[in-house]
């Protein structure tokens, strides 16, 4: 389909990072998903080439683009089958923490190390017990002087292991009343006395994604490390889920497209009963099955991606484009994969890879049943 989102500048910046893509990201797949992380290094270098928040500011180390370069950097990170390196999860869902509710000085601290990869982040959320239901977190940040306390644990922490600065979420008020209005936002530094990187998590898929426990033993943290009002945590997350979301939404479409071009070349080359399969009318319906998905959900991401742009509320669309685009990106890369017969089981193809990927997209980010909840409420239901 033809794309109007992108100018000149777009494009380039596109060819940049596609080459950065096929010389530091490629070559060490395999490798990252038998060690089960990114090289820490890879920050570092993707930094230096100017790809993480290219939408900050120039005086915190970005490039002062738009939202749309890192669009191009899910895209083609998606494209490339690279589901571990966390790049879009750092730059345009956690730093915007930072970035939209920090203070000049914790901005001036933090910022242009989260820029330059030399600052990799974490966003802890989850808890063993609380995953979509925020305001039933348990752990606690108790004010004590010029410090507050943090006791608790989080699980399923991408970038568990590698992180250097952790957003935690903890209850400064445990009055269930205030359930939404006793939660704040703090951040952690790795190496603070009383927190602890746990065990990295052997998942399904994402197998070079580093997602950890995390526990925080009486770890102290000055109130300068404290985003935000005391209790305004909820409302801060309310404000930045509707990014994440469109986030998933834009990975997952883009997977999609990947998955049913690399398809039909393969349908157009294996041969069955004397010619290629792509040949059965079998094989034809249902890939212009998924044909007219992958076109129908690109024409509305590109949309909502638009509308996010120039700013606006997208509450009810964000939630859409999360649970519906990632539903069916399910649905087209295991019809898909059905075409590659046994070999779709092999890990060594990439489909094979994409499928137990697509799989958790439909749970982060808010499990697609409360997408549908939010919807619900937005229409007056």
């Amino acid at each position: 389909m033809d794309r109007t989102l992108f100018d000149s500048t777009h494009d380039t910046f596109r060819q940049s990072f596609r080459t950065f893509v096929d010389r530091e990201i490629k070559p060490h797949q395999e490798r990252w998903r038998e060690q089960g992380q990114v090289d820490r290094e890879v920050w570092r270098k993707a930094g230096a080439n100017g790809f993480l928040c290219p939408w900050l500011e120039e005086k915190y180390g970005g490039a002062g683009g738009d939202f749309l370069y890192s669009v191009i950097i899910m895209e083609e990170l998606a494209r490339a089958y690279e589901s571990g390196f966390a790049m879009a999860l750092h730059s345009d869902i956690i730093v915007p923490y930072l970035h939209a509710f920090g203070d000049e000085a914790q901005k001036t601290r933090w910022l242009l190390g989260c820029a330059s990869g030399d600052l990799v982040t974490a966003l802890a959320l989850t808890e063993p017990g609380t995953g979509s239901d925020l305001a039933a977190i348990t752990t606690t940040a108790t004010r004590d002087g010029d410090d507050y306390v943090i006791s608790g644990s989080k699980t399923f922490i991408s970038n568990g292991q590698l992180c250097d600065l952790v957003i935690v979420a903890a209850k400064t008020d445990p009055d269930p009343a205030n359930a939404h209005r006793g939660i704040s936002l703090f951040v952690v530094e790795a190496g603070t006395a009383g927190f602890q990187k746990g065990k990295r998590l052997h998942k399904m898929g994402m197998a070079s994604q580093d997602t950890s426990e995390l526990f925080f033993d009486t770890c102290r943290v000055p109130t300068s490390h404290r985003l935000g009002p005391e209790g305004g945590g909820f409302m801060m997350l309310m404000q930045k889920l509707q990014q994440e979301r469109l986030c998933v939404g834009i990975g997952a479409q883009a997977a999609s497209e990947q998955v049913l071009a690399d398809t039909i070349a393969y349908t157009k080359e294996r041969k069955a009963f004397g010619k290629p399969i792509s040949k059965f009318q079998n094989t034809q319906f249902k890939l212009v099955e998924c044909l007219a998905k992958v076109e129908v959900g690109r024409a509305y991401v590109d949309k909502v991606i638009a509308e996010h742009v120039a700013g606006k509320h997208l509450i009810k669309e964000c939630s859409i484009a999360k649970f519906w685009l990632t539903d069916t990106a399910q649905e087209i890369v295991d019809t898909c994969l059905q075409f590659f017969g046994g070999y779709g089981y092999m890990l060594e193809y990439p489909v094979a890879r994409a499928f137990m990927d697509a799989r958790v997209q439909r749970i982060y980010a808010g499990t697609n049943e409360i997408m549908k909840v939010i919807v619900a409420k937005q229409i007056g239901l």
